[in-house]
């Protein structure tokens, strides 16, 4: 069945809160999204961010961004009164960027007023069951972290970095208050986020999540579950993860997260797997697996390297992970992200496994980028015009190399002067291709240029950023129709010639 959807991180929403959230204003998109005969809301990841914003290092794998929470439902609860939400609202207009420093000074401090007026109640006591496998060691780290005054694991004292039993106990009891204000948290944001969710699926929407491959070093899992990766024995990194020199970025990426240690994870049978998968499963209807070549081979780098040009690749953990997965977590729905270096071992594993890979149409008409290119795809692939790693579709034709831009003129049949028509070319080209799924990246919809970019990866500071404005009921029904014309409304409704 052919179905269409959009890209939006839930951060990018409209919010009187600075950053979006999971509010009516996450409601009003859905309706949007419905409007516009759409079938998929894809999401970013919805994990804690850390230094850098970045939703790809997070402090957990589990865990869920308490920015997200939304203040008037809190309000609405009861938990927090009028004049205390009016206070913590950013005098920032929609449409301009996310304030993380904000954020990060005053969001906790209204969330614990709103702890502080909680009572359990048997919802409250099921999640913090059902969530055991995790939420216990993540209250208790954040907790640590905070009376640390939030500085990294490996600043923290050594026989608490090293969870050492005598220490640790009477630290455990006297935060007890704190990691049940952690677990309170978690326990609002999963409620609020399903209720959205809901609302979503009711009106024949799913959601798309996305998983990234790898955790912080400053994370829970890094300090409650050592075991999992390779590290020393202080629990430091010895090898990080990135990727190789490329012509776009000669150093590589030096991303920084730990690497896996594959044999520990399958001595317990993908365990942390399996549990971080039936966790995605509550959370989206389809999960994006980021880095998907990176479970073929994956790039690793002393930790240590001031850049990525001295690394190698190791096999990880191959197809017996999928397999069981597909035995321990059934009616999975995945997308594999297997952008970037994609060698034949990462085409072979991709066919084992059935998932659907990934087009990107800015990547279709650089030399090497034959498998990008339409004519040459198969039904069982997401097309995108771009990613959030990617230029906006109209920054792309601002700053693409000329042969190149020419090249994807004559292959869409457009005057080659006239580059105002490239965002509505691209979105066609992708919508009238054989993918199964199509997913346009919500500014390409809007023709904006690289001002509404989300991120430029290698770079620090001004990404995870953009925020939209209000959406108008006018670019619903342009969406729809084009969505109609090439067979991919949601209801199958026939094209509407007057639209």
């Amino acid at each position: 069945m052919r179905k269409s959807g959009i890209l939006l991180p839930v951060f990018s929403l409209p919010s009187r809160y600075g950053i979006g959230c999971f509010s009516k204003e996450a409601k009003k998109f859905i309706d949007f999204l419905d409007n516009a005969s759409q079938s998929y809301w894809q999401i970013l990841p919805l994990g804690p961010t850390s230094y850098g914003d970045s939703p790809y290092q997070s402090p957990s794998a589990f865990a869920g961004n308490p920015y997200f929470i939304d203040i008037d439902t809190l309000c609405a609860d009861g938990l927090l009164t009028s004049a205390e939400c009016a206070g913590y609202r950013e005098r920032v207009p929609n449409g301009e960027s996310i304030d993380y420093e904000f954020l990060y000074k005053t969001r906790p401090d209204i969330l614990h007023k709103a702890f502080l007026r909680f009572e359990k109640n048997d919802d409250y006591l099921r999640f913090i069951n059902e969530e055991k496998y995790w939420l216990d060691d993540y209250a208790r780290f954040m907790a640590i972290k905070n009376r640390f005054g939030d500085v990294g694991l490996e600043d923290w004292e050594k026989p608490i970095r090293l969870r050492d039993e005598d220490t640790l106990k009477p630290l455990i009891k006297e935060l007890e208050n704190e990691i049940e204000y952690h677990k309170f948290v978690q326990y609002e944001f999963m409620r609020q986020w399903l209720a959205i969710k809901s609302y979503a699926n009711k009106k024949g929407i799913k959601i798309i999540g996305d998983m990234p491959i790898y955790t912080a070093a400053d994370s829970a899992e890094v300090w409650s579950m050592p075991n999992l990766f390779r590290l020393d024995e202080n629990r430091a990194p010895t090898h990080v993860a990135g990727c190789p020199p490329d012509p776009f970025s000669p150093d590589g990426q030096l991303w920084g997260n730990p690497v896996y240690d594959w044999d520990a994870h399958a001595e317990t049978d993908y365990e942390w797997w399996a549990e971080r998968m039936k966790r995605s499963m509550r959370l989206y209807d389809v999960v994006r697996i980021d880095h998907f070549r990176g479970f073929e081979s994956y790039y690793e780098i002393d930790a240590g390297s001031k850049t990525a040009r001295k690394g190698k690749w190791r096999k990880g953990a191959g197809i017996d992970l999928f397999k069981t997965l597909d035995k321990k977590c059934p009616d999975l729905k995945i997308i594999a992200e297997d952008l970037g270096f994609i060698t034949q071992d990462v085409k072979d594993l991709l066919e084992k496994t059935g998932y659907a890979g990934m087009k990107v149409l800015q990547f279709a008409f650089s030399a090497d980028g034959d498998d990008y290119l339409p004519h040459n795809y198969v039904k069982n692939c997401i097309v995108y015009t771009g990613t959030h790693d990617n230029p906006t579709m109209l920054g792309w034709a601002q700053s693409a190399d000329k042969a190149d831009l020419a090249y994807a003129m004559d292959y869409m049949g457009i005057d080659g002067a006239d580059v105002s028509k490239v965002c509505n070319g691209f979105v066609r080209l992708a919508m009238s291709s054989v993918a199964d799924t199509c997913i346009i990246p919500l500014q390409d919809w809007l023709c904006l240029g690289d001002d509404a970019r989300i991120n430029t990866p290698g770079t620090l500071g001004d990404n995870w950023c953009w925020r939209m404005d209000k959406l108008s009921d006018k670019t619903a029904a342009e969406i729809a129709h084009i969505t109609v014309l090439y067979g991919r409304d949601k209801n199958s409704r026939k094209a509407d010639k007057n639209v």
